[in-house]
């Protein structure tokens, strides 16, 4: 449409003519939309918001008086708010590549300034820190032109044929290729070590096949002369069988004559032996038999003998006192005593005759060792005081 302008994304459309913009800025800053435009009355221009390179390359002095070539390169663009726009506008809206000159000779003064301040070996291992510290140092000049760093980047720095940096480096490239010759020696010795260990597997591999074809040969060979020997072995075998067949035969007619033998030689006489045993025991039980008959009668008489001489016994026994001088205390019942004495004394030898006539007396001896022990002992009465006093007997 006639009148109507727009501005790019990355551009600022800069109107100027009619009413001044703000902060009394001789044109108007439109971004992002588009705009009527009188035409003749107003005049459009328009800055670029797009981001800008600038490259530095400056020798620079250090601390230590030692001369250093740094590169850098800077990124940087115009700021986005109106304050940023009109101030870069004023400055570079007639030529625009003026910005880039500016800001590189802005930062190559700070760059001078701050590696001035600094070793060499702050340099090169704190490049990060050099860079933040020229932003910062710079930061107030480019906001007053209307300019912002997006970055500094240190792309090299270089001490020329000084050999200074190469010097300070040597220690690192000592223990760099010590390292790497220790890892190639490493790496050697690894590689030396896995041969031995291929070489010793391949030995082990030959030396089990070595042993599995002993093995087989020796296999084969036993199966050979197994095959070979099988025809002895077998006759062996069926000659040992026919000879253990025999011997079971032989022990079988032994066990079937020895077994005749008892059916006709050891029965009958076990039988002989036992029916002579059985008749003796018969014989020797009626033999007992009649003895212990007989001798019951012969008791039972000798008993009935000895009851009737019992009498002419005590008289014997009585008799033997009529010479003797006896003192008879007690009166009558010292009488007593002496005739109960004398018909217990005939008891007495009646008893033991019977004893003898069953074998034995009654001290456990044989009637011949009892002999001449039967003899007649009377009793004596020891004299006692009485009331009656002491009585003679003539």
């Amino acid at each position: 449409m006639f009148g109507y302008r727009v501005p790019a994304p990355d551009e600022a459309m800069l109107i100027s003519g009619g009413r001044r913009g703000l902060g009394g800025a001789p044109f108007r800053v439109v971004t992002g939309h588009g705009k009527f435009v009188l035409p003749i009355f107003r005049k459009t221009r328009f800055l670029t918001l797009s981001m800008c390179e600038a490259e530095v390359t400056e020798t620079c002095v250090t601390k230590q008086g030692i001369a250093l070539h740094v590169r850098a390169v800077i990124a940087f663009k115009v700021g986005n708010d109106h304050e940023s726009i009109i101030n870069a506008g004023q400055r570079f809206l007639s030529d625009q590549d003026q910005m880039s000159v500016l800001t590189g000779r802005i930062f190559a003064g700070h760059l001078r300034a701050i590696i001035g301040s600094m070793t060499v070996e702050e340099i090169v291992t704190e490049r990060q820190k050099l860079a933040a510290e020229v932003l910062d140092t710079s930061k107030t000049e480019m906001a007053k032109i209307g300019l912002i760093v997006d970055s500094l980047q240190i792309q090299s720095i270089d001490d020329g044929d000084t050999g200074y940096i190469d010097a300070m480096s040597a220690p690192h490239k000592a223990a760099i290729q010590r390292q790497a010759q220790i890892a190639q020696a490493q790496a050697t010795q690894a590689a030396v070590e896995a041969e031995q260990a291929a070489a010793r597997k391949q030995a082990e591999y030959a030396r089990q096949t070595a042993i599995v074809k002993a093995e087989y040969s020796a296999e084969v060979d036993r199966a050979q002369a197994e095959a070979a020997q099988a025809g002895p072995l077998a006759q062996a075998h069926a000659q040992q069988e026919v000879l253990a067949a025999q011997t079971e035969l032989a022990q079988r007619q032994a066990k079937l004559r020895q077994q005749q033998l008892v059916a006709e030689v050891v029965k009958p006489a076990e039988a002989e032996a036992e029916r002579v045993r059985i008749l003796a025991a018969a014989e020797a039980q009626r033999m007992k038999i009649q003895a212990e008959a007989a001798a019951s009668y012969d008791r039972v008489a000798l008993d009935r003998m000895l009851i009737d001489q019992l009498p002419q016994i005590v008289k014997e026994a009585a008799g033997g006192l009529a010479g003797a001088n006896v003192n008879v205390l007690n009166g009558a019942d010292g009488l007593g005593e002496i005739a109960a004495g004398l018909v217990s004394q005939g008891l007495t030898i009646l008893d033991s005759v019977r004893q003898n006539l069953n074998g034995q007396d009654s001290n456990g001896q044989r009637p011949e060792e009892s002999k001449g022990n039967s003899l007649l002992q009377l009793p004596t009465s020891k004299g006692k005081r009485s009331d009656d006093g002491p009585v003679d007997v003539d």
